[in-house]
Parts: structure tokens; C-alpha cells; sequence
């Protein structure tokens, strides 16, 4: 087991944030070359995110390098799939590089808006891709890195799979697109991913409808090599190998989705017209599951949780264009908000794990100051081609 997983196994879960954002921002520097592969292989154009030691987090420079070239490839009538994956043993990609979007934001840099427009732009090319667009989500798969991966047609898990959407923890949303996928996982699963940050790991990430194959880590190379090694593949012929490693998988096969006894308290207490009802439904449940969840969401941005629910709300019935014209509407919210930063302040550089949130209580927040983070911002929305 690597370093990085026996922190993550031993911390709580807030710690466990702390550990993966930290190695968001601790790699050095390198060329924008080094960051990112792009390579034509058979029939295949494969993405590799190149930043190990940040757990691949994914900068400007990356998204501005993998989109022009995606978009070649899916004119390219000799490329017929797109394969995207992260480096090393640790991670698909743990999300966006928080420390650069920070500190942009603070001194009012242009990356603050740059860096949302552009990576959403890109979340809209993959689910719009017409080629098909396969996903090996082994390791970590955060933020940016589900961002990159749960549009497009196939997203493979492996057992190393660790999958959450933790943002309400740091003053954030669960965004690039969160609002439109996380809203059609089954039941109100979505809403309590989003809220609580769980973390599905392995076989769970499929069992949830997060990912749509689920196979061994050490077949992940025969795969992507049987892929690439396809001749003028159609969208079911790339399906069919899919499912092939799937079907021979035999890890875990017995194992019961982890939430799957608890989907019946997840769809009745999730079930509501605003946040504050599902807190006073998990203190009037009073289980052990349901105490749990209220101590996880009370320690949360009341901002986020009033955006995120709303986020899901609205999400639930536009298309993934409209999802992520909204979602650019909340990042700059949060840009020029207090939450994001202070969430960032104590996850990650004073480390004290208490957060102080702005305003405090949930029913300071009315609905005026948040129709504001949901307003066009005209001349400046996100524009999707």
C-alpha cells in the first residue's frame, strides 16, 4: 500500500480532504509539456494526466492542452476512441489545483475565471464527444478528475477507485456538472454524495452508476492495449471489450454496495423542499446512520449546502449546458465570497480543521443572497459552443 493510501485509511474524513488537497499543491512546477501526454496509439487518441506527485490535478495549462487535441481527434477519421488516464499508482485525478485557483482568486487574477470557463468548456466537449470517450478512473477521482470523466461514455473502476465530491467541506459546490449527473444517480443518492462528501471506493464507484465497468487494476494495461489494438472500432465494439474485462472480473463479486442498506433512509431523509428540512429529518431519525450524516453536514460551508442543494435542484431538469452555464455562475460567486477561502485556510494551510464560516448559520443565508450566486452574469456566462 502506498503512503499516501495508509494516510488516507488511518484519517478522518476531513483529514483525509486535507491530505489529498495538500498533494494538489505540493508538486514542482513543470513545462506545460510534461504535465499532460497526448498520443495518437492505434486506433486510439490517449490523454495522460501527468502530475503523480499532485495526484494529477488538473491546471490551466492541462485543460488548454487536452481540448484543442480532443477535438482534432474527434474529426480525425482515423481515430476512433479517446482513452484518458491519470499517471502513476496513486490517482485518475484528485481534482483541480486549488492552491493556483486560491490564490487567484485572492488577488483578483483572471485565472479565477480562466481556470472554471475553461475546465467547464471542457466538461461540455467530453459529454458532447462523438467519439467514444473511455475513462480509466483508477485511484483517486475528485472534483476535476469526475469532471473529465463521468460525461463521457465509459468511466472503468478499478478496487483503487476512490471516488467523492468533497467541496462543501472548502466553501465550494460539487460542480463540473455535478448538478447534472449527480441529480440521475439513483434515488436521492446524489444529493447525500453532494452534501456529506461520502467516498465510494472500488466496486461501490459502479455499483452507484458512477462508473460503468469495474475492472482488476493489474488488467487496466491489457484493456487499454486490447482497445487501442481495435480495427476501425464502431461505439459497441469498444462496449464489447469493455464488458468483456468486466464480466471476467471476479474481485469483489459478492460484495454488497455499501450503502445499499441504507438507501431506503437515503431516499426518505434526502427527500426535501431545502437543507434545513433534511437536517431536522436526520435529528427526528436519530439512527446511528442518520446521526452520523447530520454531524458530517453541520460541519460544512452553510453557503455551499444552500448552493448545493438548490444546484441539484434546478440541475435536475436542464441539460448539461445550461448545469454548467449555472455552475460557472456559482464558481465566481465563490470567487468573490468568503467560504472558499477560509475552507482552504484551514484545510489546508493552517490545518486546524475548524473552518469559520461566513455567515455561520444556515438561516442567515436568505434566498436574495443566494438568487444572487445563481444570476446571469451577462456579458461574462459562460459560453458554450
Amino acid at each position: 500500500m502506498t503512503c499516501i493510501s495508509l494516510k488516507l485509511c488511518r484519517l478522518k474524513p476531513f483529514n483525509r480532504l486535507q491530505v489529498i488537497v495538500q498533494h494538489l499543491s505540493m508538486s514542482k512546477t513543470m513545462g506545460p509539456s510534461d504535465e499532460v501526454l497526448l498520443e495518437k496509439r492505434g486506433c486510439a487518441g490517449v490523454i495522460t494526466m501527468n502530475r503523480p506527485k499532485a495526484l494529477n490535478a488538473l491546471n490551466l495549462p492541462m485543460i488548454q492542452q487536452i481540448h484543442p487535441q480532443l477535438k482534432k481527434w474527434e474529426q480525425d477519421p482515423d481515430t476512433f476512441l479517446i482513452i484518458i488516464k491519470g499517471a502513476g499508482d496513486k490517482a485518475f485525478c484528485a481534482g483541480g489545483d486549488i492552491r493556483a485557483i486560491t490564490e487567484a482568486g485572492r488577488t483578483g487574477d483572471r485565472l479565477a475565471q480562466d481556470f472554471f470557463r475553461e475546465e467547464y468548456i471542457l466538461n461540455n466537449a467530453i459529454g458532447t464527444c462523438q467519439k467514444p470517450y473511455v475513462a480509466l478512473i483508477d485511484g483517486i477521482t475528485m472534483g476535476g478528475g469526475v469532471g473529465v470523466s463521468v460525461h463521457g461514455h465509459f468511466r472503468v473502476a478499478t478496487e483503487k477507485t476512490l471516488f467523492a465530491m468533497p467541496e462543501t467541506a472548502i466553501g465550494l459546490f460539487p460542480d463540473v456538472g455535478g448538478g447534472y449527473f449527480l441529480p440521475r444517480l439513483s434515488g436521492k443518492l446524489g444529493y447525500f454524495l453532494a452534501l456529506t462528501g461520502f467516498r465510494l471506493k472500488g466496486k461501490d464507484v459502479q455499483k452507484a452508476g458512477i462508473a460503468t465497468h469495474y475492472v482488476e487494476a493489474e488488467k487496466m494495461a491489457a484493456l487499454e492495449k486490447d482497445l487501442t489494438e481495435l480495427k476501425s472500432p464502431s461505439k459497441e465494439n469498444v462496449a464489447d471489450v469493455l464488458d468483456s474485462y468486466h464480466n471476467k472480473c471476479k474481485l469483489d463479486q459478492e460484495k454488497d454496495f455499501i450503502l445499499g442498506g441504507h438507501m431506503d433512509k437515503i431516499n426518505g431523509l434526502f427527500s426535501a423542499n431545502s437543507i434545513e428540512e433534511i437536517i431536522q429529518k436526520l435529528k427526528k431519525d436519530g439512527s446511528p446512520f442518520a446521526l452520523k450524516q447530520l454531524e458530517t453536514i453541520t460541519k460544512m460551508s452553510p453557503t455551499s449546502l444552500k448552493m448545493t442543494f438548490r444546484q441539484l435542484r434546478e440541475g435536475a431538469s436542464l441539460s448539461l449546458q445550461d448545469v454548467l452555464t449555472m455552475e460557472y455562475r456559482l464558481s465566481q460567486a465563490c470567487m468573490r465570497g468568503h467560504d472558499f477561502y477560509e475552507g482552504v485556510r484551514a484545510v489546508i494551510i493552517d490545518k486546524d480543521q475548524s473552518p469559520k464560516w461566513k455567515p455561520a448559520a444556515l438561516e442567515e443565508i436568505t434566498d436574495e443572497c443566494l438568487d444572487l450566486c445563481f444570476k446571469s452574469l451577462g456579458s461574462g456566462d459562460l459560453k458554450l459552443q
